[in-house]
């Protein structure tokens, strides 16, 4: 076993104990902490990722924390040897609320940059990946190809909440476009079941993002396979993707800099992309403008 591991395994022990005391007092007090343990030159940082994020976030079926986004995370560490990852699986609101308030260090889901999210955490300099976003749509209606096309044609789109990303990009869509606008209508809950909304007339289309719209619809086992021929998916856009930081953590979000921009000058994302999308979304990168 080389040197750091054997340093990482054992400031993983200490630390750990000193988090399970931590955790205690959070409870207690109903407050949450930004601050890391650090023994022997080894920061430990909670990553939380959605655990129903596939194929972007989510456990496999031995129980570990995986997908494209965690993946990168990984790499991460492990060019960071004064860093080590503790991977938390959680919920997107709690992911959300968990990164600003400090329960985490910082947090992965297939996010995307909005304004309204910088006010609340880091953003790193360096994008994580990239994602494909797309309208979910009735079999009948696979002609309607991107957003204008959706606009033109008067459809009802799924609702979305407001602090969900894909709400802005569609808002973002519509003040561009102020003359053909997407009927935008904010939700309660952060996604619906866009598939099913879809299917059942609720709605003429909704935003999915490909790697989910894959799973649940394409994939054999997944829960809508047995709809494959009666819904389609058409991408209007490829999105970059970030790591969430708390505020307290600009320290952190710099290493990630520093260590992501090594790992970019490899093959190793888009291998990453290859294996759970599908396709290296890296090659239309030159295209993307958000």
């Amino acid at each position: 076993m080389k040197f750091k591991q054997i340093v990482k395994l054992a400031t993983i022990s200490i630390a750990a104990s000193a988090l399970l005391a931590a955790c205690g007092n959070d409870t207690e007090s109903g407050s949450a902490s930004s601050s890391t343990e650090s023994k022997d030159g080894v920061t430990v940082v909670k990553v939380a990722y959605d655990q129903a994020g596939k194929p972007m976030t989510y456990l496999d079926e031995n129980g570990n924390p995986t997908g494209y986004d965690v993946e990168v995370m990984k790499l991460v560490d492990e060019a960071l040897p004064d860093y080590e990852f503790e991977y938390v699986g959680t919920t997107n609101d709690d992911l959300l609320i968990g990164v600003e308030q400090g329960k985490y260090h910082a947090g992965v889901k297939n996010a995307f940059w909005t304004e309204e999210r910088t006010q609340k955490y880091i953003f790193p300099k360096e994008f994580l990946g990239l994602s494909s976003a797309g309208l979910v749509l009735k079999k009948e209606n696979e002609h309607i190809k991107n957003l204008s096309d959706f606009a033109s044609a008067g459809y009802t789109l799924a609702p979305i909440a407001a602090n969900n990303a894909q709400y802005t990009v569609i808002a973002e869509y519509n003040e561009a476009n102020p003359d053909n606008p997407v009927k935008l209508q904010a939700g309660e809950e952060f996604t619906v079941d866009v598939v099913q909304w879809v299917n059942e007339g609720r709605v003429d289309g909704g935003v999915q993002i490909e790697g989910s719209f894959t799973g649940q619809v394409l994939t054999e086992g997944g829960p809508y396979y047995n709809l494959k021929d009666e819904v389609v998916y058409n991408e209007f856009a490829v999105i970059k993707t970030w790591p969430l930081f708390n505020k307290k953590q600009q320290e952190f979000a710099d290493a990630y800099d520093k260590a992501i921009t090594e790992i970019k000058k490899t093959d190793a994302l888009k291998e990453l992309s290859k294996e759970f999308y599908g396709k290296d979304l890296f090659e239309v990168l030159d295209s993307v403008n958000r």
